[in-house]
């Protein structure tokens, strides 16, 4: 009783005072004035150009690999019906059903609750200053694949008086690694050494905020043409590589790695937490932008089948973009062991008559030719069987195609070291490399314009400010904050925000939204409303997913997210030049007040305006915070109007 007693409490203090809500006009009015979508396949194509993005293709091979294989598929399916399914029907609604960006659907419900709104659009302002980085970033790879041979298929030399040796960081490290860092980003030891601006980063990203701004300048009307290219573009390079990739030595060695299932790894929670994250932020949740593109729909699209189309097509992306990214680190593990067999065999032939003796060669081996991996294997087993203690003296690195797989990578250095390495030995490499780099440059964009989505059309909707004017001023305000990130630590500024400005904003914006509809709104009321959009009643799967299994697993979810945080103190990668390899390093003082400023400024809106209301600075009535009109009413059930 007392449980039951203090949710009824906190959900009357969200709701406030008893209001009904007037739209400005009629329904038809307001289906009439807004914009909307020119086909059903255009809608669909923002919404997966939005969802799927970078992290489909760099970050959940990775968590594949890293958790159990193809064990990790079964948790993660699983997620996505339970949690992922569920939660982005529910933006899809309401979007659809009210008809407003993310500030006016939360003012719409609630009041109290237009911090939820204003939350969202922080954090896609925030991911938009870095995303728009790593987008510029492809772009300066893509201009710099017309060569043969591309730029970083080997180390610079550079010449003293009297003779010419390879630069030592490259020499160090590798070919790839050395461009990546140094000609590319030129980074510096720390991010507290900025360095000064990077200047041919600075034209990327001023080309990829002017890219930006030109296809959202018209909202939904220039940028659904645009999503046309930008959404299938990735998925036909994606199989071209395929193809191509199993055609190369080793690819199925790859594949065979990715998909050996390791079911133990599946009890671990670890797992089940990296799997309910990646489902929460592969499909865009709690950012605006699914809000903003489905208020564009009219009131009677099956917003249902979209929601579970969108997501599957969202988990099929992810798992051939899984199977390309195996296929070609396979063929690379290959080359990688090739070379390693060879420096090797070298090894061992300048010990013979030495160290190792003739008669532990087996006859058919031919030093001559090229020795292959299998006779290499036969003839290291045969010497350490016999040398036993002796054998770690010979100095022979331990080479496997296994080991190779095992070195896991993601983010940036799958993109711009792992995959950048592998296609300078593709056949046509400059081909492939511009293909790569042109489909992460769409899947960038296609994210970012569901991002920028997410900050224009509630700003719109709410102050009713000129779509154009409101474009330019946050492109333009982006891009001079972006100045930031193409300094020489901007690489390190891009981990923090990556780390920081999203995750926890974004699990407590979820968590709020999901009770503001089940509890605050009403589970009840809202299927009637559902059962009026689409026709027909949903499944009642959605009514205890909504009010009770969806909520506890986002609040256990951001429990375990702030214990990780906790037991893990602030820390970023370093490219430290001398050593020519990577350190973890704490942030300084400053770094730290930083990370906690980005979490607390993107939370900031949802106890402002809830306490601004709540003690009437702002009017519950008055409707400051919205292009809403609010008057008293008999009940908060009748919040949504009838169509």
């Amino acid at each position: 009783m007392q449980i039951a007693s203090c949710l009824a409490f906190g959900v009357q203090l969200f709701r406030g005072v008893d209001m009904d809500v007037e739209d400005e006009g009629s329904d038809a009015e307001n289906e009439a004035a807004r914009p909307a979508w020119n086909s059903k396949l255009q809608y669909i194509l923002a919404q997966v150009g939005f969802s799927v993005g970078l992290g489909n293709v760099w970050r959940f091979p990775y968590l594949c690999q890293k958790n159990g294989g193809g064990a990790y598929l079964v948790p993660y399916l699983i997620l996505l019906i339970v949690i992922g399914i569920p939660l982005f029907f529910l933006e899809l609604s309401v979007g659809q059903r009210i008809r407003r960006g993310s500030i006016g659907v939360w003012n719409y419900i609630s009041p109290r609750l237009g911090g939820i709104g204003f939350a969202s659009c922080v954090v896609c302002f925030f991911v938009a200053l870095y995303y728009n980085v790593i987008i510029g970033w492809s772009l300066f790879y893509f201009s710099q694949s017309f060569q043969q041979p591309l730029p970083w298929h080997e180390c610079p030399l550079v010449k003293n008086k009297t003779t010419m040796f390879v630069v030592p960081e490259c020499e160090k490290s590798s070919a790839t690694t050395y461009y990546w860092y140094r000609e590319a980003l030129n980074i510096s030891d720390s991010i507290s050494e900025s360095g000064g601006l990077n200047w041919r980063m600075t034209i990327c990203l001023l080309a990829a905020w002017s890219i930006v701004c030109l296809a959202m300048i018209k909202g939904i009307q220039s940028s659904g043409k645009v999503m046309y290219f930008s959404s299938l573009f990735p998925y036909v390079v994606l199989i071209c590589f395929l193809v191509r990739a199993l055609l190369l030595k080793g690819s199925v060695d790859g594949i065979r790695h990715m998909f050996t299932p390791k079911l133990e790894i599946m009890l671990e929670a670890k797992v089940w937490r990296e799997a309910a994250t990646q489902v929460f932020f592969a499909l865009g949740l709690g950012f605006g932008g699914v809000i903003a593109f489905s208020s564009y729909n009219k009131r009677d699209n099956n917003c249902h089948f979209d929601a579970v189309l969108v997501s599957f097509i969202n988990f099929f992306t992810s798992v051939l973009a899984t199977l390309v990214v195996f296929a070609v680190l396979g063929f690379k593990a290959n080359i990688m062991n090739a070379k390693c067999v060879a420096l090797n065999t070298k090894k061992i032939v300048a010990l013979l008559g030495n160290e190792v003796s003739h008669d532990l060669i087996p006859h058919h081996i031919n030093f001559s030719a090229t020795v292959s991996a299998e006779d290499y294997q036969q003839m290291t087993e045969i010497l350490r069987g016999v040398m036993e203690k002796d054998y770690p003296r010979l100095g022979l690195d331990s080479c496997s195609i296994e080991e190779e797989l095992n070195k896991a990578v993601q983010g940036t250095g799958l993109a711009f070291i792992a995959f950048t390495e592998a296609m300078t030995h593709f056949p046509a490499s400059p081909f492939w490399s511009v293909m790569f780099f042109l489909m992460l440059v769409n899947l960038g964009l296609g994210s970012m314009f569901g991002t920028i989505e997410g900050i224009i059309t509630p700003l719109v909707d709410t102050f009713k400010v000129r779509k154009e004017f409101l474009t330019v001023g946050v492109c333009l305000l982006a891009f001079f904050i972006g100045l930031l990130f193409v300094q020489r630590s901007g690489n390190y500024w891009v981990a923090m925000f990556d780390d920081y400005s999203a995750t926890l904003p974004l699990l407590i914006v979820v968590i709020l939204e999901n009770v503001a509809v089940a509890w605050v709104y009403g589970t009840d009321k809202f299927f009637e409303d559902l059962k009026d959009m689409l026709g027909f009643t949903p499944f009642r799967f959605y009514y205890y997913m909504w009010k009770y299994v969806t909520p506890l697993l986002l609040i256990l979810l951001l429990g375990s997210s702030v214990i990780q945080l906790g037991m893990t103190p602030p820390s970023y990668s370093a490219w430290l030049e001398d050593m020519a390899s990577e350190k973890s390093l704490k942030y300084p003082p400053w770094g730290l007040g930083v990370c906690i400023s980005l979490v607390v400024m993107a939370i900031m809106p949802v106890p402002v305006v809830f306490f601004l209301r709540y003690f009437n600075i702002i009017d519950e009535n008055a409707g400051v915070v919205s292009t809403i009109s609010y008057k008293k009413a008999p009940s908060p059930g009748d919040l949504v109007d009838s169509p």
